[in-house]
Order: C-alpha cells, then sequence, then structure tokens
C-alpha cells in the first residue's frame, strides 16, 4: 500500500511495521508469508522479519495457515480513545440514548474520506453491516460522515474526498459533485444528517456533531436503525430530538472536561 511520508525524520521501518498490521482485513483474518508480502507492498523476506518481530511483541501470531493478528493490536485504538477523554464522557450518555431508542449508537470521526468508529452502545439485532469500534466506512453516504464533512470549508471537502477510501466497501449512492454539494449545504442549514440505505441496504440513521469548547466538530453520534424494522418518521420524529439533547450533553461535558487545566507530574 502506498505511502505518503518522506523526509529525514520519517521512518520507513514503521512505516512498513503498520503497513504489515493494517494488511489484515476482515475478509482475510489470516494471510500466508506471501499474501502479507503482497498486500503490504514488501519482498518476502521483509515481511517475514517485520512478522517475525510483531510476533515477539505479542501483536500476531502463527494461525493454521499462516498469520493472524492477536487482541493485543486492539491496544493501539484503545490508546488513542482513551487519550481523547471521548469515552468516557460520552458512554454514560450513549446508554441512555440506547435505553430511550432500543437501537444501536455510536460515535465516529472523520479519517481523511472515511469515518472511523471510536465509540459504541449496541442492541443485539440483525443488520446488513458489522460495526465495532475501529470499523470505518466511506464518510459521503454515512450520516455520521455528513455532518462531520458539512462542517468543513468547500476547499477542505474536496480535499478530504479526494482521498481514496481505505474501508474496502463501495457505498450504494455514488452523488454527482452537484448533488453532494447541495445535500451537505442542507446538513450545514440544519445540523444533523440522515442516510436512508446509502452506503448499504437495510441501514439507516440519523447524527449530530459533536463540538469542543470552541465549537469545532470534532466527532459525530448517531442513532443506526434497520430500514424494515424502523420507518424515516420515527428515526425523525423520536429518535432525532433524543440524539440532538444527547450531542448537546456530550458536548457540553466534553467541553468542561477539555476547560480543566492538565498537569503534568515531574
Amino acid at each position: 500500500m502506498p505511502r505518503d511520508g518522506s523526509g529525514p525524520d520519517f521512518i520507513e521501518a514503521v512505516a512498513r511495521g503498520l503497513d504489515v498490521i493494517t494488511a489484515f482485513r476482515p475478509d482475510r483474518p489470516t494471510m500466508t508469508l506471501a499474501e502479507v508480502a503482497a498486500a503490504a507492498n514488501l519482498a518476502r523476506p521483509t515481511a517475514r522479519r517485520f512478522l517475525l518481530t510483531l510476533e515477539q511483541l505479542g501483536y500476531v501470531r502463527l494461525a493454521d495457515r499462516g498469520y493472524a493478528l492477536t487482541p493485543r493490536v486492539l491496544d493501539l485504538g484503545v490508546a488513542y480513545v482513551r487519550s481523547l477523554g471521548l469515552w468516557d464522557v460520552a458512554r454514560p450518555h450513549l446508554e441512555r440514548l440506547v435505553a430511550r431508542t432500543d437501537e444501536s449508537c455510536s460515535i465516529a470521526q472523520l479519517d481523511g474520506s472515511d469515518i472511523i468508529y471510536v465509540a459504541r452502545v449496541a442492541r443485539p439485532k440483525i443488520v446488513a453491516l458489522a460495526v465495532q469500534i475501529g470499523t470505518r466506512f466511506p464518510a459521503l453516504p454515512t450520516s455520521l460522515g455528513k455532518v462531520q464533512l458539512a462542517a468543513l470549508s468547500d476547499d477542505e471537502v474536496e480535499r478530504v474526498l479526494a482521498q481514496p477510501s481505505r474501508s474496502g466497501l463501495t457505498p450504494r449512492w455514488q452523488p454527482t459533485r452537484a448533488e453532494r454539494d447541495e445535500v451537505l449545504r442542507e446538513v450545514r442549514a440544519r445540523g444533523w444528517a440522515v442516510t436512508d440505505e446509502q452506503l448499504a441496504l437495510g441501514i439507516r440513521s440519523v447524527a449530530a456533531p459533536l463540538r469542543d469548547g470552541s465549537g469545532r466538530v470534532i466527532a459525530a453520534v448517531n442513532v443506526n436503525c434497520h430500514a424494515a424494522e424502523t420507518p424515516v418518521e420515527r428515526l425523525l420524529e423520536h429518535h432525532l430530538p433524543a440524539l440532538l439533547q444527547t450531542a448537546g450533553d456530550i458536548s457540553a461535558d466534553y467541553a468542561r472536561l477539555d476547560s480543566v487545566p492538565h498537569t503534568v507530574s515531574t
């Protein structure tokens, strides 16, 4: 996979090690040495050294037909989520929102042209796409992505969406630029976004932005439902007011947390 890093301070070995980790996907949880080398664009001897190093560090294990990641890889993502402090702030609010709507609720952040899930409280229901912490989807056809893209300038939207998605999913909705811009204008005007089976069949959701103390959009929170069970009218008339209240409460709590001086022990 291509890397954009360059310059005297860029450490190629670190980038290659991360390439090996991110080569593993839901559709290829176990890979042979040759498959890892091909997916990470590495020579086989180089890939082997990285795999052996990652195995010794506990991030990779030997499997029946090659190599697989271990749960320790989750430490990398959890460290990021914990560093934000967002999960600790959002968790009780998400739990109350799930109780009010009886639907799964999530928080995601924009990462290039994708969204990546950083917090989630789920209801056990049959849905078309499995979602967990770290799952990524193309941003534009999701409600979580729309509200974050709408917070950007037109130039920033162009720059972000020019980046290739790393989700591996082709969404159902493929808008023209004019259609996309019109949707984002509507989202900016009303302050929330809805998606109705634009990402995949059966997926319907509504999302609102989360803001820090300066008013900057830092993430988005949504209520997700199955299209066959929850009509758009219920999503907007019942779930949306609860969602907007939750988004405001999380943003207020996060702003208060962010305003507390952080001391460093010496």
